[in-house]
């Protein structure tokens, strides 16, 4: 189903260059820009002994990690209209941090038809929990699945709805199937070790141009192999910004509203 008139009315009205959200804090503002979604979550997996594909997406137990477009692996929705995703989230968390989550959260409530609900009794769920690292796994995975926001270097706002939007069922940006109109992966700066990371999916867009400003998008030096090194550039333009934190773009919040006929 399409949007909304009113919801595209709301979102027409905001920039597609800027985030929706600002971020969840002042500590978050405090901190260097120019350290991106990507280096933060890359180094904070460097401790994590889970099996990662592209950084922070959990290797799947029973199917595909690239292919999410099924119905299977969405949430499903209820009578009405709303998709209601039960959660948990462990004692570890401080009542602040709590806060910071679910105003995180709060953003896919107030502008999808996401609604993200405490655990009853429900088969299917996400467990928030504070691993050694941020990943979570892609799509509905069924049963118990772990979204991992390490206390130490995961609470940010960005960081908090990039993962949301994997357990969602969307991929990163830069592995999209046109990503070669829009960016160069600058295979000679990447580990050939890494360089699966960078592999081209077959990924169902959705009918919406390439977007630079998601909070999906990797940041110009992931899986660099030295410091500086651009291991993605934006084209026609290099100096466009890629990577960044501050909360979902306006083609963010559309996917998710046509992927689940909000």
């Amino acid at each position: 189903m399409v949007p909304s008139v009113s919801l595209l009315l709301l979102l027409l009205g905001l920039s597609l260059a800027h985030p929706l959200m600002e971020e969840g804090s002042e500590t978050d503002r405090d901190e260097d820009d120019a350290i991106d979604i990507t280096t933060r979550i890359l180094t904070s997996n460097n401790a994590t002994n889970e099996i990662l594909l592209e950084g922070d997406l959990l290797a799947p137990r029973t199917r595909n990690a690239m292919t999410c477009w099924s119905q299977n692996c969405l949430w499903g929705k209820a009578s009405n209209g709303l998709v209601m995703i039960p959660f948990t989230m462990s004692g570890e968390f401080t009542s602040w941090e709590i806060q910071k989550i679910n105003y995180a959260m709060q953003a896919f409530h107030s502008t999808t038809c996401i609604r993200f609900v405490p655990r009853q009794n429900e088969y299917d769920y996400i467990s928030i929990e504070n691993k050694a690292g941020c990943f979570s796994s892609l799509g509905r995975q069924g049963g118990r699945q772990v979204l991992s926001l390490n206390r130490q270097g995961c609470l940010y706002h960005g960081i908090i709805q990039h993962e949301i939007n994997h357990a969602l069922g969307f991929q990163h940006e830069q592995t999209r199937s046109d990503r070669d109109y829009y960016v160069r992966i600058n295979w000679e700066n990447i580990d050939p070790q890494m360089a699966y990371n960078f592999y081209k999916q077959d990924t169902n867009n959705l009918n919406t141009p390439y977007d630079y400003s998601s909070i999906m998008h990797y940041g110009r030096t992931a899986f660099s192999i030295q410091y500086g090194m651009d291991s993605i550039t934006p084209i026609p333009d290099p100096n466009v910004q890629i990577g960044q934190r501050q909360g979902m773009s306006y083609w963010d919040v559309m996917r998710i509203n046509l992927l689940y006929g909000c």
